[in-house]
């Protein structure tokens, strides 16, 4: 369908149509004041706002772990160092190689 005449078809029936006395005085202008006086979403404030929000939790959580981190440690633990037991770890299958061999 050809827009312009679609347009020209809906303004002569809107001429054709007076306005009826039900509508209240300026109501377009009201509807369209309001309309234009809505402020647009700013999705960055939003997710600004929301990371500050979910900060605190985030700090909170973090203490708890360190606390339970700190209170988890082993003092009178074995004094050898953790690199030799991954050492270990880690060449465990080789060992097994050269048996074979």
């Amino acid at each position: 369908m050809n827009i312009v005449e679609l347009q020209k078809k809906l303004l002569s029936v809107a001429r054709a149509n007076s306005p009826s006395d039900g509508v209240p005085y300026a109501f377009e202008k009201r509807i369209m004041a309001r309309i234009a006086s809505e402020q647009l979403m700013d999705v960055w404030a939003l997710w600004g706002r929301l990371l500050w929000r979910a900060a605190a939790p985030c700090v909170g959580i973090m203490l708890v772990m360190g606390v339970w981190a700190v209170a988890s440690l082993d003092l009178n633990g074995p004094s050898e160092p953790l690199a030799s037991d991954l050492e270990e770890t880690v060449l465990a299958p080789l060992a097994s190689l050269e048996d074979s061999w």
